[in-house]
């Protein structure tokens, strides 16, 4: 079953030069934010990250959380959040080269996660349904989840035209998803907008969702 769109390979090419767009950045710090005033995270929750990347939503949340485990399928962008693990000087975040939906829980973890987020990876991965089953059982009872992505778009956000993607996601559709997958207390506000020349020339304003929900 295919799981991801994307190769890993193709975030690899991308790693070092990551952290230098300052949308990017931007937008970690937004979504950290909405996250931080929405979903309440304490210090005493175990946390994951899905698809971490250079970790900058990882070290926008980590003070806020107590041990963090970032999962990301790019050996280079986790690379490069290891580095600045190292340099900061951060004990509580751990990382892991994996892919969610086909690594063995024991290889992520020994305890579940009180806590699962992720910003801008739900619409790279290809069965959106299997993900979302996952992360429910992943999930501690009580645990809570929260997902910044993109709002169902007009398909020219990304650059690439060979990128294969969601086209972001309807809200109504996905809370359906959540609830299907055994997610309770589903909701949904807008964390942020990306401004942009998106692949058609034109300029144009995405917004950027946060969904959370909580595993009754």
């Amino acid at each position: 079953m295919t799981t991801i769109w994307n190769s890993s390979h193709r975030f690899d090419r991308k790693a070092a030069e990551w952290d230098e767009n300052p949308r990017r950045t931007a937008l970690a710090e937004c979504v950290a934010k909405a996250i931080i005033e929405t979903a309440g995270p304490v210090a005493t929750m175990r946390a994951m990250e899905f698809g971490c990347g250079t970790g900058l939503l990882t070290l926008a949340l980590a003070p806020h959380l107590g041990r963090f485990t970032a999962i990301d399928t790019s050996e280079e962008m986790l690379g490069v959040l290891n580095k600045k693990i190292e340099t900061l000087g951060i004990r509580t975040v751990a990382t892991r080269c994996a892919d969610l939906l086909q690594a063995e829980e024991r290889e992520l973890w020994t305890e579940k996660p009180d806590f699962i987020c992720s910003s801008m990876t739900l619409h790279h991965i290809a069965d959106t349904q299997a993900l979302l089953d996952r992360l429910n059982g992943l999930l501690r009872k009580g645990g809570t989840i929260a997902i910044a992505d993109l709002d169902l778009e007009d398909g020219f956000f990304h650059d690439d035209e060979t990128e294969e993607v969601h086209p972001g996601f309807e809200r109504s559709l996905l809370q359906a998803m959540l609830e299907k997958a055994g997610f309770d207390r589903v909701s949904f506000i807008t964390a942020c907008e990306i401004s942009k020349t998106n692949r058609a020339g034109e300029v144009k304003t995405y917004p950027i969702f946060l969904a959370t929900a909580v595993k009754p």
